[in-house]
């Protein structure tokens, strides 16, 4: 920990930057020794005159422990690329940060890990799709990686936490931010199940510059890649461009045709993406299934009882449909139709998807 307050330290003066980091941890061996260096040491290894200058006045203002306190404080950590518990897949980018704050716990586990990544405005399929994935993978001891977004991210995420598997969340802010704001509670969970990561010191908002660099860290700790509803024009599409940059696979679920959020998925599969529609196909691709412990559950089918119930389900598919559109189409009374949309829910076979609008439950 001694060490781990200079790395910070080094952190914390953005106009040294991760290049001159490395080059005066190469030339002084340790981030201490960096540190507490003359100002003749450091102009002899090449610091520029403003990156010295900028280096000169902050450290002797920067209080190192109470910086560590402050971190320890919102319940976070320092890891370094000197430890061992350092991300083995980030390590390996040329552009890996030097330091993580982190809450919760990375594992060597998490080195068997897929992004599932997409829009934030997700339709019910894409929710559905990424819901499927994460939670099929999980179950599988697959490390779920994502960035805590609404709609994919925020899909992806719970999916995983829910069917008792692993979930890192990379924040585009500071540990001490969560963004967006409404997810605190589930940057909570991910905690207890896995981590929140981020390369940002304290403080640092959540500014829109900040997410390319989050995106590579999405693909950096993951051995692929998985887009499942992106536009044309979006940051999951950042994350795939990383992912293939950095040698990563890079998967696409197909998107609806009539959807522009979609099309950026279509556009990736026909720019050579793998698609896929099963997570098998997942992973196959990966040469996984011969290592993944098999912990899928064996289900009982529950069928619909009486006419009602299976009246309903024939008006029923995986797009929404109002309460009044199903009463319309059946004929039945609206007193009937939400009754037995009642009941077909608590058996699983129908869900709410909006206000008065219902599904069938994805089943696969």
């Amino acid at each position: 920990m001694n060490d781990t307050k200079y790395w910070l330290g080094f952190c914390l003066i953005p106009e040294i930057g991760y290049k001159r980091f490395r080059m005066l941890l190469e030339r002084f061996e340790t981030a201490g020794a960096a540190w507490n260096a003359p100002e003749a040491n450091l102009r002899a290894v090449g610091l520029e005159n403003n990156r010295l200058s900028a280096l000169l006045a902050k450290r002797d203002k920067l209080d190192l422990d109470a910086e560590l306190l402050r971190i320890e404080r919102v319940g976070a950590r320092l890891i370094t690329q000197a430890d061992d518990e350092y991300p083995s897949l980030l390590r390996s980018l040329a552009d890996a940060p030097p330091l993580l704050f982190v809450r919760g716990e990375i594992t060597d586990d998490d080195a068997l890990s897929i992004a599932i990544v997409g829009t934030r405005r997700a339709s019910t399929y894409g929710k559905d799709a990424a819901t499927y994935f994460s939670r099929e993978l999980a179950a599988n001891g697959v490390t779920i990686i994502s960035g805590l977004a609404h709609g994919v991210d925020a899909a992806a995420h719970r999916a995983a936490i829910q069917a008792g598997g692993r979930t890192l969340a990379v924040l585009g802010c500071g540990i001490d931010q969560v963004y967006p704001r409404e997810h605190g509670q589930l940057a909570a969970e991910i905690a207890r199940h896995g981590a929140v990561i981020s390369e940002f010191s304290p403080g640092t908002k959540p500014e829109a510059y900040n997410f390319p660099r989050r995106n590579r860290i999405v693909s950096g700790l993951s051995l692929g890649v998985l887009v499942v509803e992106a536009p044309e024009k979006s940051g999951a599409l950042i994350t795939a461009t990383a992912a293939a940059e950095q040698g990563r696979d890079v998967f696409a679920v197909p998107g609806n045709i009539f959807n522009p959020m979609g099309m950026g998925a279509n556009r990736l599969i026909q720019d050579g993406a793998k698609l896929v529609t099963t997570v098998d196909d997942v992973l196959e691709e990966l040469n996984l299934a011969q290592v993944v412990h098999e912990t899928r559950k064996t289900t009982v089918e529950i069928a619909p009882e009486g006419d009602d119930e299976r009246k309903i389900l024939e008006f029923l598919s995986t797009e929404p449909a109002h309460v009044d559109e199903i009463a319309r189409n059946s004929g039945m009374a609206i007193s009937k139709v939400t009754g037995t949309l009642t009941i077909l829910e608590l058996k699983g076979l129908a869900r709410m998807v909006g206000p008065m609008q219902y599904s069938l439950t994805p089943r696969r």
